[in-house]
């Protein structure tokens, strides 16, 4: 029997394409459906929740899970990225580093945030760096002419922001905690906060006017509220 993508939780955006809210953060993962491909976009907090991740969406799917893209390096977006073995990882150019030299601050800041300390130590150590960066534009194929872009537009939230366009109908952007919906934008020690309009700006551009835009946390919103965000950010830091 076919299960739909609300029995298990998912908001369907488009033919193909979906995103679920988890539970503890509130951080947002997408899906995206190939031809015999499937493209998740963020990984969860831990390998427990990614393991869970990746059930769903292949029981969703129908296949394994052959793409992962990580939209930036915080916790609650990566450490679960190791449940999902086998699948070719995308981030933008410096998660490497981040993984492979800053990884205890990463099981530090899960561990401040409430996650369980034997949780943030198993995610910790199997993780492992992004086998595909991208720079500036990647055009990834998923099959049946199906191709979606994954565009490094930081820095921002981070130094190393990824968003992904899934075009259609009605363009669909994950954008990472570059825009967040439930709460103002959270902007760490390693927020650039002098770039992160003009990564707003980058977005639009990519996006348009017409656009469902997906936030890191929070309901899916559309171009002025993004427009909206960048406004105030720019006011926040001072910057035009």
């Amino acid at each position: 029997m076919t299960v739909t993508w609300e029995e298990l939780g998912w908001d369907r955006l488009a033919a193909g394409v979906g995103r679920c809210r988890l539970p503890g953060w509130d951080c947002t993962v997408g899906l995206v459906l190939g031809e015999g491909t499937a493209l998740m976009v963020d990984a969860g907090s831990s390998l427990a929740e990614g393991a869970r991740l990746r059930a769903r969406a292949e029981e969703l799917a129908g296949r394994r899970v052959t793409h992962l893209a990580l939209t930036h390096p915080h916790f609650d977006h990566v450490l679960g990225a190791p449940a999902f073995a086998g699948a070719r990882v995308y981030a933008a150019v410096g998660v490497d580093a981040v993984f492979a030299h800053e990884r205890e601050e990463l099981r530090l800041d899960a561990i401040r945030n409430g996650l369980p300390v034997a949780d943030a130590d198993e995610a910790a150590d199997a993780l492992v760096p992004p086998t595909h960066l991208v720079s500036g534009e990647w055009t990834l194929d998923l099959g049946a002419g199906r191709q979606v872009l994954l565009a490094n537009v930081g820095p921002g939230h981070t130094a190393n922001d990824l968003a992904v366009l899934v075009p259609g109908d009605r363009e669909v952007v994950f954008c990472g905690d570059l825009v967040e919906e439930s709460g103002e934008p959270q902007a760490g020690p390693d927020a650039v906060p002098s770039r992160w309009p003009a990564a707003l700006d980058r977005l639009l551009a990519l996006g348009g006017e017409d656009a469902l835009y997906v936030p890191g946390h929070g309901a899916v919103v559309d171009a002025g509220f993004v427009r909206g965000q960048r406004d105030r950010l720019a006011a926040r830091f001072g910057v035009s």
